[in-house]
């Protein structure tokens, strides 16, 4: 009957979707692969169709098939890690969404869609057993500077209010042990803190271990974060997880909002009992370690969209570091630049000595969407093509030029700024007094009225730009 549901061209379409398509009747024959699932399972579907799903996977069996137990239940199973070793003998990891097939409310088989993750697991499992046996106590010694996270709270650049109250208190932080919350925008510079935390910590010798928790199934990233026991599911191995490699030290799991809601509620238990159980173990292992997560969305939004648990976040916001956009702090933005010219000038081994005053303007009005990690990787690109010792217009790239166009005009000779205001029914002399005005006063913003370094930012002097604030009365 499940045959009849394959009619049609049903089949070719199936064989070009990039994921593995298994189709099984009510008695578990196999009715159906796609070319993809033929590829994932290295199998010659022409000899696996007709025969039981067991015969083709028999380190499978009726409790540990996916498509079986929706057979049995016909409730579906979505995302589901499967490890199995085909007949070749190789381990395959897939991820699975299995869907009973019912018709005249009768079930009559079941479809899988997989995901081919075995590379995946394999390397992070690769990851973990090497930072293993670095932290082991033998290696420790011998690679503990290689093992260290490597920035400190010098490396976090820059003296806007914010940036520095921000340093004060992860200094304090780091003089606890209290887990640590994180939140900032793509490029915002989240790790420098982290890694400068645990560098100022007393934890400082002990390991520093960095775990995404994006795009790894929840089966999978359980596995890495607490480890497994040999046949706690198939082809479980006795392997250690981040927490018991990170004893001691510092685990930092970074954009924990992409962390699996139930592997959320784990984490947290973890957390309160200081214990940690490996995949399929009975028995506990004590840990101490520090967590500090970070999000790149509001926590309060993560909150609203179900995407964090309240209690956990409660449990991690013992201390809370928000760090603002590059946009927000745009005073800092010549120390930045400076700073990141330095650094590719001594890489490159290039001579740049500055950026022109125009393009100094163009990057207070930028909006920086990519935040200090897309203003050094300008700096790098431009340092890397040109040899140049002043970066000017023409070297920017043009998403740069186009974002600002609605503030200011480009063209060949250079850059006016053609302000919002109608200046066709004013005199020269006002039209330039007006934009004088405007160009001080955003330059007094941006650097929180700090004279001097709104002179260096409108290249003027600093006598000039006091005798101009007078002027136009700029309070």
């Amino acid at each position: 009957m499940i045959e009849q549901l394959l009619v049609g061209n049903i089949s070719e379409v199936l064989d070009y979707i990039q994921e593995g398509i298994h189709i099984i009747d009510n008695n578990g024959k196999i009715i159906y692969y796609n070319k993809f699932a033929q590829k994932i399972d290295e199998i010659d579907r022409e000899k696996a169709i007709g025969r039981h799903i067991l015969e083709v996977y028999p380190s499978l069996s009726h409790d540990t098939s996916t498509l079986l137990k929706v057979i049995r239940t016909g409730e579906p199973i979505l995302d589901v890690e499967q490890t199995f070793v085909n007949y070749k003998g190789d381990k395959i990891t897939t991820v699975n969404s299995s869907i009973p097939i019912k018709s005249n409310g009768r079930i009559v088989g079941a479809l899988e869609i997989s995901r081919d993750i075995t590379e995946v697991r394999k390397l992070s499992e690769k990851i973990v057993e090497l930072q293993s046996e670095l932290y082991s106590t033998d290696n420790h010694s011998k690679y503990k500077d290689k093992m260290a996270a490597a920035y400190t709270f010098v490396d976090i650049v820059g003296q806007n209010p914010e940036i520095l109250k921000l340093k004060s208190l992860a200094l304090k932080a780091a003089d606890t042990s209290s887990p640590v919350i994180v939140y900032g925008e793509t490029g915002t510079g989240k790790e420098l803190f982290v890694q400068a935390i645990h560098n100022a910590s007393k934890r400082r010798n002990k390991p520093f271990i960095a775990q995404n928790c994006a795009a790894l199934p929840s089966n999978l990233l359980e596995a890495i974060l607490f480890g497994t026991v040999k046949g706690g599911f198939t082809g479980a191995e006795d392997r250690p997880g981040l927490f018991e490699v990170a004893d001691g030290g510092t685990l930092f799991l970074d954009e924990i909002n992409s962390m699996p809601l139930d592997l959320q509620a784990k984490l947290l238990r973890v957390i309160q009992d200081k214990t940690v159980r490996r995949v399929g173990a009975t028995k506990t292992t004590k840990v101490d370690v520090r967590i500090i997560a970070a999000t790149n969305i509001k926590p309060e939004k993560a909150i609203e969209d179900k995407l964090l648990r309240k209690d956990l976040y409660y449990r991690l916001n013992v201390v809370s570091i928000n760090i603002p956009e590059l946009k927000d702090r745009v005073d800092d933005i010549p120390r930045l630049t400076e700073y990141f010219i330095q650094k590719y000038n001594k890489m490159l081994g290039k001579n740049i000595k500055k950026v022109d005053s125009e393009v100094m303007k163009l990057f207070m009005k930028y909006d920086w969407p990519g935040n200090v990690r897309e203003l050094e990787h300008l700096i790098e690109g431009i340092a890397t093509i040109y040899d140049t010792e002043i970066i000017k217009l023409e070297h920017l790239p043009s998403q740069i030029l186009d974002a600002v166009k609605t503030t200011y005009y480009i063209n060949t000779s250079g850059m006016n700024i053609q302000n919002t205001h109608s200046t066709s029914r004013m005199s020269l002399r006002e039209a330039v007094e007006l934009i004088e005005k405007e160009m001080i006063q955003d330059a007094l913003r941006s650097t929180d009225w700090n004279i001097t370094n709104a002179a260096e930012l409108l290249d003027i002097p600093r006598q000039t730009l006091q005798y101009k604030i007078k002027k136009y009365n700029l309070k």
